[in-house]
């Protein structure tokens, strides 16, 4: 009960708009109006924005003193305890804002870490934004510890008890944070390590991935309950997905796949998060298929898709075939998206989800595989399975083994790669 009357913290927004900064780093009426929702999902209340448009971002206050004023005022006008920057700030920058606002100051990074640090369910979440939190937090720390008087080695104007062994209370902050990032990546990489096993388990037993991706808050969740019958909470809200879920979905008789959903991806998403993120995010380099999921009744859907494509290369799956699933088209009034590998549908109503299926099962089907085996007289209860699911092209029966030649599809090809003469699998990084 406590907890529901709790105030809302309340913010004022702020971005800069300058010639200088790359074009998609600037900040725009819908960047801040989507700036506004993410404070909204951290829980807070957005009572008032401003963006500045200035040649140059101004070294010392990042927006200049006029606009650092204007802020200030707005902030005493509307009982504010937080300012929001949609753009990201230099640590001095930070301290310099805070003094100047007296207010809590963060910057777009720092509010998407806060929310991941709300949402994440699982262990290997809370590890993920553990360390892209110490990561963001290290080149802060100083003028975190302005209140305290700084240790000197010898002499010095400290007062007496605070002369110690010439370790400053920051560098000791440092090596104790550096060390917890040490201690995370490790872990991470365990983590990464399971997964690539459970990979491999997948493919033994013949299971091809499909990857949702897309714009935070585009469908994902909603599509994935749309497909599989499941009972996922799909929210209107940014980030609402962040563990990645998993569940079966049936392609045809003789097809069934693995479709995982996927954190959103957001404009300006912090580097360090990104990194923090690819033991989740490297199941798409991995995925057999993506569904690139685009709510197309967003008037900036065109710009979402490019940011969702250029993280997809950044994550080294941008050579996976795709198919773009516009969703929320019963919303759209226009000429709908059409082409070879696009879809339209509304997971919402589960209108042209039989279309996705089918053009889903058209995709798989391209990656199917020429192949020759040779299975020994005891695997020929295997050719019942090849007869079933795949195109014999020519059988034949010699002293060495059942020698076959057939069109298969990903899934039948993980249980029949072994009888590929001469065939080895691809190592991972971590098994040389």
């Amino acid at each position: 009960m406590e907890e529901q009357l709790k105030k809302k913290e309340r913010a004022v927004l702020a971005g800069l708009s300058a010639a200088s900064m790359d074009e998609h780093e600037r900040s725009t009426d819908i960047s801040m109006e989507e700036l506004a929702a993410l404070v909204e999902t951290a829980g807070g209340e957005a009572v008032a924005m401003l963006i500045q448009s200035r040649p140059t971002p101004e070294p010392r206050s990042f927006i200049g003193e006029g606009k650092v004023q204007e802020m200030k005022q707005l902030i005493e006008d509307n009982d504010c305890d937080l300012a929001v920057f949609d753009n990201e700030l230099s640590p001095s920058q930070m301290r310099v804002l805070s003094e100047d606002l007296g207010v809590k100051v963060l910057d777009r990074s720092g509010l998407i870490l806060d929310i991941f640090a709300q949402r994440a369910q699982t262990k290997e979440g809370q590890l993920q934004v553990e360390l892209a939190q110490y990561k963001y937090l290290l080149p802060r720390l100083t003028g975190m510890w302005t209140h305290l008087v700084r240790q000197t080695a010898s002499g010095g104007s400290s007062p007496i008890g605070t002369r110690g062994p010439g370790e400053t209370q920051l560098e000791t902050d440092r090596r104790h944070i550096r060390r917890k990032i040490q201690k995370l990546e490790e872990e991470l990489a365990a983590v990464r390590k399971v997964r690539s096993t459970q990979r491999r388990r997948r493919e033994k037993n013949a299971m091809p991935v499909v990857a949702l991706v897309g714009y935070t808050n585009a469908g994902k969740s909603t599509l994935l309950n749309c497909l599989t019958g499941s009972d996922i909470p799909a929210n209107d809200r940014l980030f609402d997905t962040l563990d990645t879920t998993t569940r079966r979905l049936r392609i045809d008789e003789s097809t069934e796949v693995l479709l995982s959903d996927t954190v959103g991806f957001i404009r300006k998403l912090p580097t360090h998060l990104i990194e923090a993120f690819k033991a989740t995010l490297e199941e798409l380099a991995f995925a057999d298929v993506l569904l690139h999921v685009i709510d197309i009744s967003n008037p900036e859907w065109e710009e979402q898709a490019r940011v969702v494509n250029e993280l997809i290369g950044q994550l080294g799956a941008e050579g996976t075939p795709c198919l773009r699933v516009f969703n929320k088209c019963d919303r759209y009034i226009g000429i709908l998206p059409h082409g070879e590998d696009v879809v339209c549908i509304s997971a919402k109503s589960g209108e042209g989800s039989d279309r996705l299926v089918q053009k889903l099962s058209e995709l798989l089907d391209r990656g199917k595989k020429q192949v020759t085996l040779l299975l020994p007289y005891t695997a020929a209860g295997l050719l019942d399975s090849l007869n079933r699911e795949a195109k014999i092209l020519r059988t034949d029966y010699t002293d060495a083994g059942i020698e076959v030649e057939a069109v298969v599809q990903p899934d039948l090809f993980g249980r029949v790669k072994q009888f590929i003469p001469g065939y080895t699998e691809t190592k991972e990084d971590w098994e040389d």
